[in-house]
């Protein structure tokens, strides 16, 4: 039989899934030359070559593949089990997996740290990704919880509003309608719009709310982030509708402003979301918690 370790399938894992012996060093909190230790003795106990390093990159091999194939779900399985044990002992330990909207990382940290801190024994690991990558998760579930804006139709999910998402129109300070009160609805259809790209949560809300009130939506720029689409706002190529999620007042206000607009701020709210009927961890289950009373902080006051 191999004589293969748990420890060498997990570091092997974290390579194969990110492409990086530096990210998976980090994500495991080892150095970088024991990762390579044990992909090595890893070599040397399969026999045959698993990973393959051309410059900075990573490929895995045929039979790497086929290695990381079904260790995935090992380490899933053996997960699951450690998770049952901690589950029995009660104790508030163990991983616990979160996948997350872009836009969520203007607040997310203001969650995890005092959590992290709250519980030293939980390891989080999040990942931050746009929307189809999430749903792609969500219907494989890969994760205990996932947080979006709009929960999915066509996938059979269980939801929690948890911190409201407003969307706002933003502007340059030098716009004309910068202190303009009460602006119609239908004047937006003369503006041009800098939008994220197709199948984001917030430019699917603009597109239907627009389609609703029989406006044209005429979009000038697609931008990747909402950094990039503040920045092109700032410099005058457009208007954008963003979530209020994304805003420091101190500091984007000095050079931009909400536009008094019918209809906005439209009144969303960020969601957590689970598969349905998915038996939830007690790590997960300490989170959502957490989170229900922890978000009362980062509520504006009165709200």
């Amino acid at each position: 039989m191999l004589r293969i370790t748990l420890r060498q399938l997990r570091t092997f894992e974290a390579v194969a899934r990110l492409s990086s012996f530096t990210a998976a060093a980090k994500e495991m909190h080892v150095s970088q030359p024991t990762v390579s230790k044990q992909i090595k003795v890893l070599h040397e106990e399969i026999g045959l070559p698993l990973i393959e390093q051309v410059g900075k990159k990573v490929f895995l091999t045929e039979a790497g593949e086929e290695l990381y194939a079904t260790c995935a779900e090992w380490l899933n399985t053996w997960g699951q089990f450690e998770q049952t044990i901690a589950d029995y002992k009660g104790m508030k330990q163990g991983t616990l997996k979160i996948s997350a909207v872009t836009t969520t990382k203007y607040f997310m940290p203001r969650i995890l740290g005092p959590f992290c801190k709250q519980y030293p024994g939980i390891d989080i690991r999040l990942e931050v990704l746009n929307r189809d990558r999430i749903l792609e998760r969500l219907a494989n579930n890969e994760d205990d919880l996932y947080i979006m804006g709009i929960p999915p139709e066509d996938i059979d999910v269980e939801s929690e509003a948890f911190l409201p998402n407003p969307l706002v129109v933003l502007a340059p300070l030098s716009h004309p309608w910068a202190r303009q009160k009460n602006i119609a609805f239908e004047e937006l259809a003369h503006q041009q719009f800098l939008m994220r790209e197709r199948g984001s949560g917030t430019r699917l809300t603009i597109e239907r709310i627009f389609k609703e009130r029989g406006v044209p939506l005429n979009v000038r720029m697609e931008l990747g982030s909402n950094e990039a689409i503040k920045q092109a706002v700032i410099g005058g190529l457009g208007l954008a509708v963003l979530s209020g999620s994304t805003l420091s007042l101190a500091e984007d206000q000095s050079e931009m402003c909400f536009l008094d607009v019918e209809g906005f701020p439209i009144k969303r709210n960020w969601h957590i979301v689970k598969v349905s009927g998915k038996k939830l961890s007690v790590t997960a289950k300490t989170f959502l918690d957490f989170m229900r009373e922890h978000t009362k902080l980062l509520l504006p006051s009165g709200e």
